[in-house]
């Protein structure tokens, strides 16, 4: 999350500061969202006509996963902020371990349930993160060099 995202929590009615909301982030996070969603398609669009479905259907999943975890981790940090409170490391980071746990489960179950064409969430998953590191990179090198 930027700096600029941080400090663009808004005032409640009282001056305090408001709770954010899953439908912000997600307004927020509309890139990420339609990243996901092109992502998911394209696996399908690839795999279906080469009659792997399977494999198009977990790459979309392991998508869709890598997403909720995105949302999730930026409503955490958003909440986190806006309440103004002194969090501790073991508070963050037994949080972020319970994010990684929600996302985590259902895909080694979906990998184990589905073998071998349940690995492909995995992999959907991974590409998802790897995509979102480079969507996060590329503005912080711009933002360095100038």
């Amino acid at each position: 999350m930027s700096e600029q995202q941080a400090n663009n929590v808004p005032a409640g009615p009282e001056g305090g500061t408001q709770r954010p909301t899953l439908a912000r982030v997600l307004r927020d996070q509309r890139r990420a969202v339609v990243v996901a969603a092109v992502l998911a398609a394209g696996a399908l669009w690839v795999f279906v006509p080469l009659g792997e479905w399977q494999v198009g259907v977990f790459v979309a999943v392991g998508m869709l996963l890598g997403l909720a975890n995105h949302v999730a981790t930026e409503l955490s940090l958003l909440r986190m902020i806006s309440s103004g409170a002194n969090l501790t490391r073991s508070e963050i980071a037994s949080s972020a371990l319970v994010r990684l746990l929600f996302v985590s489960v259902p895909a080694v179950a979906v990998a184990v349930a589905f073998w071998p064409f349940g690995l492909t969430a995995l992999i959907g998953l991974a590409l998802y993160r790897l995509i979102t590191l480079v969507m996060t990179t590329i503005p912080l090198l711009k933002e360095l060099k100038a």
